[in-house]
């Protein structure tokens, strides 16, 4: 099995914090149905979760990650009994997953932890944020205390979003037209 430990650090809720889940990635001989799932708190690729359901919604430590390739609607029935939710983004320009979170956010109603994993850039977490993400996994090759700086780059927002039901224009006070 391969095994990848993201960061030991992870933005959560706007702060540093260790990081004690591990993410389960497979490695190219294994298949969902075969593989070992470590004990302890693990994040597991969706096919895994589907192809061993029984045992591991069984355990209140395990969580799913989504490829950018798939679609939340795939946990409707068990959004809510699943601790934290990961959305991987493995390349940086691929923005399939902000419609993940924001679905799983706006339509599933999950409340839980929402991660964003993979190539996850400083310039990327306001918008993520936006649209749903509470944790984030920043690339190791990055510094996680400037990517942190990330969540404020910004101090207004336009449109509506998870984060902001009003657009801007609904939200400031104009003087009456003379």
């Amino acid at each position: 099995m391969s095994e990848l430990k993201i960061n030991y650090e992870i933005i959560k809720d706007r702060q540093v914090v260790s990081d004690s889940w591990q993410v389960v990635r497979l490695a190219e001989d294994q298949t969902a149905e075969t593989v070992t799932v470590p004990e302890g708190p693990v994040i597991v690729p969706l096919a895994v979760w589907q192809a061993q359901h029984e045992t591991l919604a069984a355990r209140s430590n395990v969580g799913v990650w989504l490829a950018s390739s798939e679609r939340a609607e795939e946990l409707k029935n068990e959004v809510n009994a699943l601790p934290v939710i990961a959305v991987d983004f493995p390349k940086f320009s691929d923005g399939r997953g902000y419609s993940i979170a924001y679905n799983l956010r706006s339509r599933l109603g999950y409340q839980g932890e929402l991660r964003a994993i993979g190539d996850v850039l400083r310039d990327q977490l306001f918008y993520m944020q936006r649209v749903g993400f509470n944790a984030f996994a920043t690339r190791p090759d990055r510094n996680i205390h400037d990517a942190l700086k990330g969540l404020t780059d910004f101090s207004e927002s336009y449109q509506t979003s998870i984060d902001q039901k009003s657009p801007l224009f609904r939200r400031i006070e104009r003087p009456a037209a003379i």
